[in-house]
């Protein structure tokens, strides 16, 4: 099979396309021949080095969608030809065939098709943990979804709208900012304009935001502060370098900063979370937006364009 395969960290570059051996199913193991594979900011942060311990060779992704090409001894969730999505993988999505263990694969809804599919593990998830599990929105919140066109921030648009918050969304393009609307915010803000943040505090007649969902800590968060209610909590979900921030406007607030990376969710709070997930594909009210779609060959270009500012949706590699 083809796949990408990366010997070494370092730039987009390091990405290149092998053939490979086909893996070989093991017990409670399933094979999965790809139709489309997820490319998310983390596996760059991860091909770059450093990010988190790897053994060379390897194939990034954990993203994915397609069929059950074959199954191990005691698999009993799924067999061959079940349409499926990943939320992880043994041997990496960024291929033509992917081994994954029976917990890691889950049926495809008829309403999505593969590149949606590939679409849902890391960006729906992080938006649901960031929103719900780690930010307690409720109905009637006033959220503010920072980078709103991008594959996090159009998940976490849907599952708030859904819940009944009021949602507002940044982006830094006319069409990111008509995406947003067009997915539910209430309110959209231009992220480039000086003051947006300050126009979106208004918006809330002064009280401020309960939750914030972070995609740019090191750009954002001492703004945050400024916007977030009292009581409020502050998601972490993307930095890209450091900052200083005076803590003083947290305790003024009494809000709460709260990092997270979705691989540290127990498999509990992940279990709710591919529910919910299910529910919502089923009925609708969430709708995958895939922004690019690239051949499994450009792997390097999908690495640059996910990192580019200004993204709509998703980026997908098509094996």
């Amino acid at each position: 099979m083809k796949a990408i395969r990366v010997h070494e960290g370092g730039g987009p570059e390091v990405l290149r396309l092998e053939e490979v051996g086909d893996p070989s199913v093991g017990p409670g193991e399933v094979l999965v021949r790809m139709k489309a594979a997820g490319v998310n900011p983390v596996e760059t942060y991860i091909r770059a080095g450093g990010y988190m311990p790897v053994t060379y060779p390897y194939t990034p992704g954990s993203d994915g969608a397609g069929e059950v090409a074959a199954v191990g001894d005691g698999v009993t969730s799924v067999k061959p030809g079940d349409r499926v999505y990943t939320t992880g993988s043994l041997t990496g999505t960024y291929a033509e065939l992917a081994l994954c263990q029976e917990t890691q694969v889950h049926p495809l809804p008829d309403a999505c098709d593969f590149t949606q599919g590939a679409a849902l593990y890391v960006p729906y998830c992080t938006a649901y943990r960031a929103l719900f599990q780690l930010g307690h929105a409720r109905p009637g919140d006033a959220v503010l979804i920072h980078g709103a066109s991008g594959g996090v921030g159009t998940a976490a648009v849907q599952w708030a709208a859904a819940a009944g918050c009021e949602v507002f969304g940044t982006a830094g393009t006319e069409n990111g900012r008509k995406l947003v609307a067009e997915l539910g915010a209430h309110h959209v803000l231009n992220h480039t304009e000086a003051g947006y943040l300050d126009k979106g505090l208004e918006l809330t007649g002064g009280s401020g935001f309960t939750v914030i969902i972070e995609m740019l800590a090191n750009v954002n968060l001492m703004k945050d502060l400024s916007v977030v209610a009292k009581g409020g909590r502050i998601i972490v979900v993307g930095n890209r370098g450091t900052l200083e921030f005076n803590a003083r406007d947290a305790m003024r607030r009494d809000a709460t900063i709260t990092g997270m990376l979705l691989f540290n969710a127990p498999e509990d709070a992940m279990r709710e979370s591919y529910a919910a997930l299910f529910a919502g594909l089923s009925q609708r009210t969430l709708r995958p937006v895939i922004g690019q779609k690239f051949a499994l060959a450009d792997a390097p270009r999908a690495h640059e364009a996910v990192m580019a500012p200004g993204s709509q949706g998703k980026i997908v590699l098509l094996p």
